[in-house]
């Protein structure tokens, strides 16, 4: 048998589900996502049948994806949501050049959050005997699982399982991995188990492909006094922190006394990239740290320091309309504190798209105002590509998804939003994050295109096998249970 996934093609290239990563609760599909779905896979029956291929064959063709991005521009324009769509010919889902010109490419892609939970860390010494944390994970019952061990199917979500999602089945060429909430004794991936995990990428040819944040909670005893062993033992490229967390439930901002003591270690250690947890809240307590209110404060009194707002701001589930000064959280609050501090587009903050651009592609309509916003007020250059995977599988459909989208001309006449260009795209999806993360040449004009990891996907594509499957919660029970081993 060709394909060891889904052989029968039940699984859709592009993800249209409730999946998450794990900070928010799964949000039931509308009726319209249904649609979508039930007709994306009426369109691959019907298209395959016509070619003369397998259901699964014709889904894994860039002419599958293209089909199922059409099947959604259907089901959204027949509810009457058109402020952004997919662009792509109608002929391409039978047309396998014209679904390569809209869904494939050769862009630069730096994905600057990326997840990997460790299959044997120090985390699962904290959990009871008899317990099977993430064992619900669509992605645990790999052909790994049930082979050494009542856990053994943790091996599922390994390095070797991160390598193919990331390197193989995605066209991502670089990756930030980045950290969760938790506390020290309850971290699903530790910055040792990170750094061991970017040691096994390098031996396929010594290629830096993984770059590490450095996890810091600095309203937790010991995480500011420990920034400096970090920077000292590892290759920190920024430090993490989630405002909205703490230990005993309650968050910091920016600009407190713990906030600010955490920015000026940084500045001294000479790292001065801070990667921060925004929107999202975890629920009511922490919902003040959770908006961008002090984002624009401290980046104003710290112009050396570039803030990397990560999800942007964003809060599943709200609708993104036009910007609203009125609104005190989301994409609108950032706006709004950068406006007030004088923070210009193309100034020192970013915003990251990591969980807002996947939930965002069954919202058009929202995803239409985000990305307008967001490139409009945070600037073109200030924009980054973040995927939030592994937690939604591999991410290439996240990237198939984004070559196609664009904001309807009405909107950009309407709100002042730039037309989503080649050129656009080839920024957001990587080289806007050159400015901040620091890439030696030899990997971008070398390794990234000729080295063993590029040899081996090139190989690996003439017969691909992706799985169309994801790690995440995609239930509310899945979702309460990954939140209570520290995920």
């Amino acid at each position: 048998m060709r394909f060891h996934h889904d052989p029968d093609g039940t699984r859709l290239p592009i993800k249209l589900d409730t999946t998450t990563n794990g900070e928010f609760a799964p949000r039931p599909l509308d009726p319209v996502h249904h649609h979508a779905r039930a007709l994306a896979r009426e369109r691959a029956g019907h298209h395959s049948r016509k070619l003369g291929l397998s259901r699964r064959e014709f889904l894994v063709s860039a002419s599958g994806a293209a089909s199922t991005l059409l099947a959604m521009n259907a089901a959204y324009a027949a509810a009457g949501m058109t402020g952004g769509r997919y662009e792509i010919p109608r002929e391409a889902a039978l047309d396998g050049d014209l679904a390569a010109a809209a869904v494939e490419g050769d862009e630069f892609i730096f994905d600057v959050q990326g997840h990997f939970v460790t299959p044997d860390g120090a985390w699962l010494k904290q959990v009871p005997s008899g317990k099977r944390p993430l064992s619900g994970m669509p992605k645990a019952g790999c052909a790994l699982a049930g082979k050494a061990g009542e856990r053994s199917y943790l091996q599922c979500l390994g390095p070797d399982e991160f390598i193919k999602d990331v390197f193989m089945d995605s066209d991502t060429d670089l990756m930030v991995l980045s950290f969760v909430p938790s506390t020290r004794e309850g971290e699903p991936l530790t910055i040792e188990e990170a750094a061991a995990t970017a040691r096994i990428v390098e031996k396929l040819d010594g290629t830096h492909r993984l770059f590490l944040h450095g996890r810091v909670n600095p309203n937790q005893r010991g995480d500011v006094e420990g920034m400096e062993a970090l920077a000292k033992r590892h290759r920190i490229a920024a430090w993490k922190t989630y405002t909205q967390w703490g230990p005993e439930g309650k968050g910091f901002f920016l600009d407190d006394d713990v906030g600010l003591a955490f920015i000026e270690r940084a500045r001294k250690l000479g790292v001065k990239n801070i990667a921060v947890h925004k929107g999202i809240p975890f629920g009511p307590k922490s919902y003040e740290h959770s908006t961008c209110a002090d984002v624009g404060r401290v980046a104003k009194r710290f112009p050396d320091v570039n803030f990397l707002i990560y999800h942007s701001g964003f809060v599943p589930g709200a609708a993104e309309g036009p910007y609203d000064p009125r609104r005190a959280d989301g994409i609108d609050a950032l706006v709004t504190s950068l406006a007030q501090n004088g923070v210009k587009p193309g100034g020192n903050v970013y915003a990251e798209l990591g969980s807002t651009w996947r939930y965002l592609m069954r919202e058009p309509d929202s995803a239409a105002h985000a990305l307008g916003k967001l490139l409009t007020h945070v600037g073109p250059d200030n924009v980054l590509w973040g995927t939030d995977s592994i937690w939604y599988g591999s991410p290439q459909d996240q990237i198939q998804a984004f070559r196609a989208f664009q904001i309807a001309p009405e909107l950009r006449d309407r709100h002042g939003y730039p037309e989503i260009t080649a050129a656009l795209r080839a920024k957001v999806f990587g080289l806007n994050a050159l400015k901040v993360y620091q890439v030696p040449q030899d990997v971008l004009k070398k390794h990234v295109r000729t080295d063993r990891v590029a040899r081996l996907r090139e190989d690996y594509r003439r017969r691909r096998d992706p799985a169309f499957a994801t790690y995440g919660p995609k239930t509310r029970r899945e979702f309460l249970n990954l939140r209570a081993w520290g995920g």
